[in-house]
């Protein structure tokens, strides 16, 4: 049995495939388990909590990991340590989340791209058939992410109490969450997932999209988001598409096209959860496993 894994901050969905009959055989989630964030104790217990995943764990031969947090060695290297001490028997390959974001949404193995996540946290890479590069480093959440959930959730909580939110969402917002001042506090500075709590304010703004404000805002992060990620692409997207994975992107997909007409490159496929195209992926692969 081989484990597939794409993970978020927020939430990991787990999928499992049967070598013999090259099914799935189970959809499992957790919480986020980004390695960058996270201590490995925690890690360890937000995997070990799930009691399917723990009835597995003696059937697993491979485990193949997708995310954030992933892409530089040390966080990876801490989430592989975790994951073969939980899965003994199993080869273990963890990746970045920009693979899985690949994978999902080109239309064929060697298809160029620009792939941009837009999900809890935002990225964007080029894939040239082959290869993915990255000229931008990603310092995270707190001085990046643009257009992600937490960059929303945060501009969110700023126009609330900065009195920049229109007063009827105003009242909509205070309804709908804890906008005490310290539980926003406690959240963002001593709970162990910040970033995700940002994120959670996002769904807001996707209940409200009939708002000029919201608009204004969605497009305001997408615009950044472009500048600042897809233009450092510049002379890729002449020719090749620029796809999206993630849940803010498919929330957002007319205010994406707005934006690349802006910004000239071409949409190509936006892809809400990368998971179920990985699972087609990884089965493609097992054809040629002996």
């Amino acid at each position: 049995m081989i484990l597939i894994v794409d993970s978020g901050s927020t939430k990991s969905d787990w999928i499992s495939v049967d070598i013999q009959s090259h099914q799935q055989t189970k959809k499992m989630h957790t919480k986020g388990l980004n390695p960058a964030i996270l201590t490995k104790e925690n890690l360890f217990k937000i995997i070990q909590d799930n009691t399917e995943l723990m009835a597995l764990k003696s059937q697993v031969s491979h485990v193949f990991f997708y995310g954030a947090g992933c892409g530089t060695e040390k966080p990876r290297l801490l989430l592989n340590k975790v994951l073969q001490s939980i899965f003994k028997k199993a080869q273990v390959e963890v990746k970045e989340d920009t693979f899985a974001a690949v994978r999902a949404t080109i239309n064929h193995e060697k298809e160029a791209a620009v792939v941009c996540i837009l999900g809890t946290g935002s990225n964007c890479s080029y894939f040239d058939g082959k290869n993915l590069f990255q000229r931008v480093a990603s310092l995270g959440y707190t001085i990046m992410d643009d257009a992600a959930g937490n960059y929303y959730g945060k501009q969110l909580i700023r126009d609330y109490y900065f009195n920049h939110m229109p007063e009827n969402l105003k009242s909509s917002f205070a309804q709908k969450y804890n906008v005490e001042a310290d539980d926003i506090k406690f959240n963002l500075y001593k709970q162990p997932n910040p970033n995700a709590y940002l994120a959670s304010f996002a769904e807001f703004m996707f209940q409200n999209k009939d708002s000029e404000y919201i608009k204004l805002l969605i497009l305001k992060g997408l615009r950044e988001f472009s500048k600042n990620m897809i233009l450092q692409f510049s002379e890729e997207i002449k020719t090749v598409p620029v796809h999206f994975a993630g849940s803010i992107a498919h929330y957002s997909k007319d205010e994406i096209l707005e934006v690349a007409k802006e910004f000239h490159f071409k949409v190509g496929n936006v892809v809400r959860r990368p998971i179920d195209r990985l699972v087609s992926y990884h089965l493609n692969q097992l054809s040629s496993w002996k």
